[in-house]
């Protein structure tokens, strides 16, 4: 039995953390302090003025241990660290624990390349970022790509200058193709640099050396060359005062946070500012702020955040006083290896700056609002649903499968995800069928099924090692439903198929009618009409619709990819290509068939196969 009053007496009295633990020996609260004796003795002293949370938490206390540390800022390290390990369930938590991604440009290489990392390396190359906000990275690499034209593809110099015919973004212009020879190891290695700055942020600089160029083009008669600096040029102009939202006198790297709150959750907004220009924004969903205030808040999630940043800013701007404002910049200078400075700006640009985050912290929290009354409203039909086929547990997740293909080529198949009643539309994945021939649709979804279920614990064993952050998983969570595009037949091949991975997930094919909407489902145990319970049937036609489109969405888009490139080839018509993808089923079988197996395609002559099978070789080289 733990003796509470015995073991505060023993408290010494240095800094440490402690640990609140309940009967099952669960951590539910991590905290930090200067004197441990003092902070631990106040949560158990009696007609002590405590938040309703702490005190429901004290009720919980089953014993406490404690870690005696050598000053308060590594008290502070070891709380966010052990916040981090346990997420306590009364602690401050930070929802979002993503791994944001960097630019590297390789510029210790002789011919240097771009490409997004998650890690940061001390190779020589230079970093960009981290960036942060949804397609960021993807939107920065894009203007990048358009502006200097950096190889994208996997050749290697200077080894392959020279050697076959340049591709397709050549053509385009949008590479400036050292595989030509018509640029110096000097000129490719420029352009390099020059993205450097521009990631930099310095556009000024750039655009004053650009300009200098380009007169210098201008006067040597090299027009064209001249034309292409002004258009980078007026570019970087254009992003440049899109993206610059503070004085130019601003040119520190500076983190702007501000939350909104209902007591119950509450929403981060963080602007992240490189050299006086936004690079990126992000929200964060934070648990457990019951009485806190915003300033406990943002204390507790600069603490999270920043324990585990590859970079940290030199400024960091924040909607409330904190209360430990030099104990937090002193350990973030530890982390960092140079001065940080937190502030809360009362007037000026600053002081706007972080009222304009605070506005969008408080939209964050009210999509997440209204997001709730969707959710709410929908778990209404969930629960009729559950009713209606007996299940064991409302179906908070249903993966929905179909097929597509023409006269049995080109087979794909697309799996659509519900949430909670709601499409999650970034968690659809398509598929490619690997082992089926033919229009035969019950073993293509066996495959994919199987596949579906093999990368989940796949996914499982990466996490379990390490190598896997759960947020980063495709195919995991497993589905609570998985309903079918197809009748009796579908269900009684998958029904075997989930029996010998011997997985219990419940599995319905969706009946249709002769106009092709699902008027029932059908299970072991025969069919069940939802025709009569209207939102169940809006439901089903909902998710039916959805995953009947993605296939079709898909199978068309690698259709025209297929169409594009057979195209390219002189003599290839619709009618030869339809042949081809009759007899061939996909572009691969087509690259890899013979002359004479080409040319005894239907309405194939010698010269247009012998067109085919030397554009795919000379591609394949190149």
């Amino acid at each position: 039995m733990f003796d509470f009053e015995d073991e505060i007496k023993k408290l010494p009295q240095k800094p440490g953390v402690y640990l609140m633990y309940n009967k099952d020996s669960e951590v539910i609260y991590v905290g930090k302090a200067k004197i441990l004796k003092n902070r631990v003795t106040q949560y158990f002293r009696k007609n002590s003025n405590h938040t309703p949370k702490v005190l429901a938490m004290v009720a919980q206390v089953a014993y406490f241990e404690y870690i005696i540390t050598d000053s308060e800022r590594e008290a502070l390290a070891l709380e966010c660290n052990l916040i981090k390990k346990y997420r306590p369930k009364y602690n401050i938590l930070l929802k979002d624990d993503k791994q944001y991604p960097y630019i590297k440009v390789s510029i210790n290489e002789a011919y240097p390349r771009v490409s997004m990392v998650r890690r940061t390396a001390d190779d020589g190359a230079k970093y960009f970022g981290p960036y942060m906000g949804k397609g960021t990275i993807k939107n920065t690499l894009e203007i990048i790509q358009r502006l200097f034209k950096p190889p994208t593809c996997k050749r290697r110099f200077p080894q392959d200058i020279k050697k076959g015919r340049p591709c397709l973004n050549y053509h385009i212009n949008n590479c400036i193709a050292p595989c030509t020879g018509n640029v110096s190891k000097d000129e490719y290695r420029k352009v390099f640099f020059e993205i450097c700055r521009f990631l930099e942020g310095k556009y000024s600089d750039l655009v004053k050396e650009l300009s200098e160029e380009m007169k210098l083009a201008s006067a040597s008669l090299q027009f064209e060359r001249a034309a292409v600096l002004r258009d980078r040029i007026n570019s970087i102009k254009e992003l440049s005062d899109r993206q610059k939202i503070t004085d130019a006198t601003h040119q520190n790297d500076t983190d702007v946070i501000a939350v909104a709150s209902d007591n119950s959750v509450a929403f981060i907004e963080v602007f992240f500012i490189r050299s006086g220009n936004v690079i990126g924004r992000e929200y964060y969903k934070i648990e457990n702020v019951k009485d806190a205030s915003g300033g406990e808040i943002i204390t507790d999630f600069i603490k999270q955040f920043y324990a585990g940043c590859d970079f940290i800013p030199s400024e960091i701007l924040t909607e409330y006083e904190l209360t430990e404002t030099e104990l937090l910049a002193d350990w973030l200078r530890k982390l960092k290896n140079r001065r940080v400075t937190l502030a809360c700006p009362k007037r000026g640009e600053k002081a706007k700056l972080v009222a304009m985050v605070k506005i969008n912290a408080e939209k964050a929290l009210s999509n997440y609002k209204i997001n709730q009354l969707k959710i709410k409203e929908n778990s209404g039909v969930l629960e009729l649903l559950k009713n209606t086929l007996s299940l064991d547990k409302i179906p908070a997740r249903i993966e929905s499968y179909d097929i597509s293909n023409i006269s049995g080529t080109n087979n794909v198949a697309a799996m659509a995800v519900f949430e909670y009643g709601r499409p999650a539309k970034r968690k659809y994945r398509q598929f490619k069928i690997k082992t089926v021939e033919g229009a035969d649709d019950y073993a293509s979804m066996s495959e994919v099924i199987y596949r579906r279920f093999r990368h989940g614990m796949e996914e499982e064993e990466q996490i379990a090692s390490g190598q896997l952050n759960i947020r980063d998983a495709k195919f995991l969570p497993y589905p609570d439903l998985i309903l079918l595009d197809g009748g009796k037949g579908h269900l009684s091949v998958i029904g075997e198929l989930m029996e010998m991975m011997d997985n219990d997930t419940p599995v319905f094919g969706m009946v249709k009618n002769n106009h092709h909407r699902t008027r029932a489902l059908v299970g072991t145990n025969g069919e069940v009409d939802i025709s009569a319970i209207p939102p169940v049937f809006k439901l089903i036609t909902h998710i039916q619709d959805e995953v009947h489109d993605a296939a079709i969405t898909y199978f068309r888009k690698l259709h025209q990819k297929i169409d594009s490139e057979l195209d390219k080839i002189p003599g290839i018509g619709e009618k030869r290509r339809l042949a081809l993808l009759t007899k061939y089923g996909n572009i691969g079988k087509i690259k890899e068939a013979t002359i004479e197996e080409l040319a005894d395609t239907e309405s194939m002559d010698l010269r247009a196969a012998e067109n085919i099978y030397n554009y795919f070789r000379t591609k394949r080289d190149s």
